[in-house]
């Protein structure tokens, strides 16, 4: 019998592309939204409307569904409101998820594949960035999810929790069918802007600094697939069902690209250069950011297939050329 599987956050951009490849791998999936930033015609199986933080709403889903495991997605994840709005931040991703962990004990649920990220470690020591690199986030955003982190080993330790934390590097790219795609009502990645810029629908794209020390002076970071993202999902998940207790794993490229090389790629995709603007650095961004994915290569067998930046862009280029949502 295939696993019965619930994303919470399921209408979002990873969440809802996740949830549609795990169902053509043949898990039985359904979703929990409040789609608050969300999209309803996004979501795969099943909708549950609910808050993170309704411990009640989501006991009964998850007794109800008679799940086998949870995908956690849901948070918010604006690392500016975050700077801005810090108890937010740890009302939903950190309370949110504690609420989760209480309600998965309620139904006993015991599986846990939890989306984390790559801003815990803060700015970097050394490069590329391993699971051991010290902690230190410079945003409420990273601080939240560091949190999020310490309460999954210690549910893991004395909860009995099975449960395995991903932390992505920059998630890139869309469906390559155009089925699904990112669409945030506040959009802050640097590949969408770009695309809406090049084709008009935007003001030119702001360059944040051109005078790192980097091959072309701008900043570098790992762009990681959606659908690598997903099978590395996949891939945690069925692990933990065969009864391993889990682990954290940095899910990138270990391929730096710099902010000049993705416009040049979108052009190259669009046929015309990416209007923009170069502007002061942010507080903040490192040169540099990207992965050492040996360890979840050695543990889970996974490794990052969509490499090319032009292959990533050209996905996030049909979808933005007529998206479905």
């Amino acid at each position: 019998m295939a696993a019965r599987v619930l994303v919470v956050g399921g209408a979002g951009y990873i969440g809802s592309v996740c949830a549609a490849v795990m169902a053509e791998a043949g898990f039985e999936v359904a979703s929990y939204d409040n789609l608050s930033t969300g999209h309803a015609e996004a979501v795969t199986g099943e909708l549950f409307l609910g808050d993170i933080r309704d411990r009640q709403r989501l006991t009964e889903v998850l007794k109800h569904g008679q799940f086998d495991a949870v995908m956690h997605f849901a948070a918010k994840s604006l690392v500016g409101e975050s700077v801005a709005h810090p108890l937010r931040y740890f009302d939903v991703n950190v309370g949110g998820t504690a609420t989760l962990l209480q309600a998965m004990q309620d139904a006993g649920v015991q599986v846990l594949v939890f989306s984390s990220t790559c801003a815990v470690y803060g700015n970097p020591q050394y490069l590329p960035l391993d699971e051991v690199h010290p902690q230190a986030p410079v945003s409420p955003y990273g601080t939240s999810k560091g949190m999020v982190e310490k309460i999954l080993a210690a549910s893991r330790d004395k909860e009995d929790l099975r449960v395995t934390t991903l932390r992505y590097f920059n998630a890139a790219g869309c469906m390559p069918d155009g089925s699904l795609g990112e669409s945030h009502k506040t959009e802050t990645h640097l590949i969408p802007l770009a695309i809406a810029a090049g084709v008009g629908a935007r003001p030119p794209l702001s360059l944040f600094g051109e005078d790192y020390e980097t091959r072309d002076g701008t900043c570098i970071r790992d762009y990681i697939h959606v659908l690598d993202l997903a099978d590395a999902h996949i891939k945690a998940l069925n692990r933990l069902l065969e009864g391993h207790r889990g682990n954290a794993y940095n899910v990138g490229t270990g391929v730096g690209t710099t902010v000049r090389e993705v416009l040049a790629s979108i052009a190259k995709c669009l046929g015309n250069e990416v209007p923009h603007e170069v502007t002061a650095r942010r507080d903040g961004d490192p040169p540099a950011l990207f992965a050492r994915a040996d360890l979840i290569k050695e543990e889970l067998g996974w490794e990052a297939r969509w490499t090319d930046i032009d292959d990533i862009v050209s996905t996030a280029v049909r979808w933005a050329k007529s998206p479905r949502f």
